[in-house]
């Protein structure tokens, strides 16, 4: 959520913030009770220190929507109130460090009131918009649902639960909107990070362009678009190029019209687990 450095949680650093979460539970039960005021502090936090990621009203974007009852993460005050504080570092989150505990618990009673609203209406037609998606589409060359479909791009079984329908509608039309715009940009562990596009040109053979699947000083593994990974020697490149901003996947734009994406989106908003 917050826009601060990562930490690492470390036993004393969890330590600290199981201790910080129990006073801002019950701060977050006596401001969700009293409503208003406190109510709309937490908002104005979360907009400075959530929405970047979690979108405005927690309706989702490169950080899962939270305009859901129950949160993967966070089943009650308690777990909220921790992670919020110590961030989860394997999906780029940092902790709130620099929020006190009233902060927190003010955050903690906004976000669970935005798993209070009605979910959004997508407009379209599920049905037809599943139908473009496996046909026309070939949206599973590289994404998998429910088991079936490529490793190039992110798996969407549980998309309509971890997105909104403006962040699903401005993947489909601009792909690279939500993804790396420069060096440093991103979190580790982020969305952003591990469909980071690439491209490196070999001393002999065709330049080879992809996702980048890792890297360290020496050298950098790289998934082409039929799904091969390639690892390359950097000393054995020309030139290795990182296409910030820049995403594999075409926009749908040019080929589809606004219902027809209006279709799909519909269709990815029913994704939301199971077989």
């Amino acid at each position: 959520m917050p826009r601060t450095r990562a930490l690492r949680a470390t036993p004393l650093a969890l330590a600290c913030a199981l201790t910080l979460a129990g006073p801002a539970v019950a701060r977050a039960q006596q401001v969700a009770s009293a409503g208003g005021a406190a109510l709309a502090r937490g908002r104005t936090l979360f907009d400075a220190q959530c929405a970047r990621c979690h979108g405005i009203e927690g309706t989702g974007g490169v950080g899962p929507s939270l305009q859901r009852p129950l949160l993967g993460r966070a089943p009650n005050d308690t777990a909220l109130a921790t992670l919020i504080a110590n961030g989860i570092d394997d999906r780029g989150m940092p902790g709130a460090w620099q929020l006190s505990p009233n902060e927190v618990s003010m955050l903690v009673a906004y976000v669970r009131s935005l798993g209070n609203r009605p979910p959004e209406v997508a407009p379209g037609d599920a049905a037809r918009g599943e139908a473009l998606f496996r046909g026309r589409g070939g949206c599973l060359a590289c994404h998998v649902v429910r088991g079936t479909g490529g490793v190039i791009g992110p798996e969407l079984t549980n998309v309509g639960a971890a997105r909104g329908l403006a962040y699903l509608r401005r993947a489909l039309r601009d792909p690279g909107a939500e993804l790396p715009a420069g060096p440093g940009i991103s979190y580790a562990g982020s969305e952003h990070v591990r469909y980071l596009l690439v491209r490196a040109v070999p001393m002999s053979g065709p330049p080879i362009t992809g996702i980048r699947v890792n890297e360290d000083a020496f050298t950098i593994q790289v998934r082409d678009t039929g799904g091969a990974i390639h690892s390359l020697e950097k000393r054995r490149l020309r030139a290795l190029e990182k296409l910030f901003h820049a995403s594999l996947m075409p926009s749908a734009g040019p080929a589809y019209t606004n219902t027809e994406i209006d279709d799909i989106v519909s269709y990815l908003m029913t994704l939301r687990g199971g077989a």
